[in-house]
C-alpha cells in the first residue's frame, strides 16, 4: 500500500513520470560513440559507450519498475498520441546499443543479443502502440496530438535494418540471406512509415499556426529520420555481397540512400531556423527536457551516416562535413547531459531533506 510520503518522494514521482522517450538519452550517446570511432577518437567512443550501456541498464531497471508498480500509468501513456509514440525509443535505443557493442566494443554476441532484443521489443511495441492509438474513441486533432516524435517509429523500423546489416556480416554464411532479408524488408517499410508522417507534419507546418512551444526538439527527427535511413541503406550496401537479392537491387538501394542524404541535409538549416526563431525571435526558454535527447541524436547520426555514405559511393569531400558534424554532436551531447545531471540534483536533492534534519536533530 503507497503512503502519503512514498508518493510525495521524488524518486517515486520520477518513476512514475518517466517518459517514455528517456531512451533517446541511449539513442543519443551510442550514436555519438560510434561517430567518435569512425572519426577515430577510440577513447572519447569507449568512455561513451561504456556510460550507454550504464545508463541502459538503469532505464531498463527503472521502465520495468514502472511497469511493476505503475501498469495503468503505462497503458495510458501507451495510448497517448503525443507519449505513445515514445516507446519505440526502446527500439531504437536497443539496436543503437548493439551497434555499439560491435563497432565501439568488438563484441558481436552482444550486438546479437541486442538485435534480437529490438526486434522482440518492436513486434510488441509497433502492434500495441498502434493498435491502441487506432481503436481509441476519443482522438485529438492533428495540431494536439502531431509531432516530430512520432517519426521514432521510422527509426525504430530503420535502427533495425542497421543492426541487421551490420549483424550479417559477422555471423555464419547460414544466416546471411534471412538477416538482410529483414534488413531489406525493414528499410522500405521504414521508408514507406516517413512519407505517411512526414505528410502530416509538413501539412501541420504550413497550414496549422505553430506556436514557439509547438516546435518541441523532437522535430529534429524529421532529419534524424532520413539520417538513419540513410546509415541502414550505406550499411546494406556494404553487405549486398552476402546477398544475391541485395546484389539485384544494388542500384535502387544506391539511388534510394542519397535520396534519403540529400533531404536530411535539406532539413538542416530550415531546422536551425525555426530553432532561432523559437528561442531568439520569440524568447522560448531554452531549459533542460529529456525531449532534447532527440535532438542530439539526429546530429550524432547526420555524422555517423555522411561518413558512412562517403565511403560506400567513395565521395571523398563527405569526409569533412561528417568530421564537422561529429564535433557539433558531441559538444550538444555534452551540453544535454550537462542540464540533465542539474535536473536530477535539483530533483533528488530533497529527498536527502529529511535525514539531513534528522541527524541534527540527533
Amino acid at each position: 500500500m503507497s503512503t502519503v510520503s512514498e508518493n510525495k518522494s521524488p524518486l517515486t514521482l520520477a518513476v512514475q513520470q518517466l517518459h517514455p522517450a528517456y531512451f533517446a538519452l541511449v539513442m543519443a550517446t551510442g550514436i555519438v560513440a560510434i561517430a567518435a570511432q569512425l572519426q577515430g577518437y577510440h577513447a572519447v567512443a569507449m568512455g561513451l559507450g561504456v556510460l550507454n550501456a550504464l545508463q541502459y541498464a538503469v532505464l531498463i531497471a527503472l521502465l520495468v519498475l514502472r511497469g511493476v508498480r505503475y501498469p495503468r500509468t503505462v497503458l495510458a501513456d501507451a495510448g497517448h498520441h503525443l507519449r505513445g509514440p515514445g516507446f519505440f525509443t526502446l527500439v531504437a535505443g536497443t539496436s543503437v546499443l548493439g551497434s555499439q557493442a560491435l563497432i565501439v566494443m568488438g563484441s558481436p554476441r552482444i550486438a546479437v543479443a541486442l538485435g534480437v532484443a529490438a526486434l522482440l521489443f518492436w513486434v510488441v511495441i509497433n502492434y500495441g502502440v498502434l493498435t491502441l492509438l487506432i481503436v481509441k474513441r476519443e482522438k485529438p486533432e492533428i495540431a494536439q496530438g502531431l509531432n516530430g516524435g512520432w517519426l521514432v517509429a521510422v527509426v525504430a523500423a530503420q535502427s533495425l535494418a542497421v543492426i541487421f546489416a551490420l549483424v550479417a556480416r559477422r555471423v555464419g554464411v547460414e544466416w546471411h540471406e534471412a538477416l538482410l532479408l529483414l534488413g531489406l524488408m525493414s528499410w522500405c517499410f521504414g521508408g514507406m512509415l516517413y512519407v505517411w508522417i512526414i505528410s502530416l507534419i509538413f501539412y501541420r507546418y504550413l497550414f496549422l499556426v505553430m506556436d514557439p512551444g509547438d516546435l518541441t526538439p523532437p522535430y529534429w527527427i524529421n532529419m534524424g529520420a532520413l539520417a538513419i535511413s540513410t546509415l541502414a541503406g550505406a550499411n546494406l550496401l556494404a553487405a549486398a555481397s552476402l546477398s544475391p537479392l541485395l546484389l539485384e537491387l544494388v542500384v535502387f538501394i544506391k539511388g534510394v540512400t542519397f535520396f534519403f542524404w540529400a533531404t536530411a541535409t535539406w532539413w538542416i538549416p530550415m531546422l536551425v531556423i525555426l530553432g532561432f526563431w523559437r528561442h531568439v525571435v520569440r524568447r522560448f526558454p531554452l531549459r533542460y527536457d529529456p525531449l532534447y535527447w532527440g535532438m542530439v541524436f539526429p546530429l550524432g547520426m547526420y555524422s555517423t551516416c555522411t561518413f558512412r555514405l562517403g565511403q560506400e559511393l567513395q565521395l571523398a569531400l563527405l569526409a569533412p562535413v561528417a568530421r564537422g558534424m561529429f564535433f557539433v554532436a558531441i559538444v550538444v551531447w555534452a551540453v544535454v547531459f550537462t542540464g540533465m545531471l542539474k535536473r536530477l540534483r535539483f530533483t533528488l536533492a530533497p529527498a536527502a531533506a529529511p535525514s539531513i534534519i534528522a541527524s541534527k536533530g540527533a
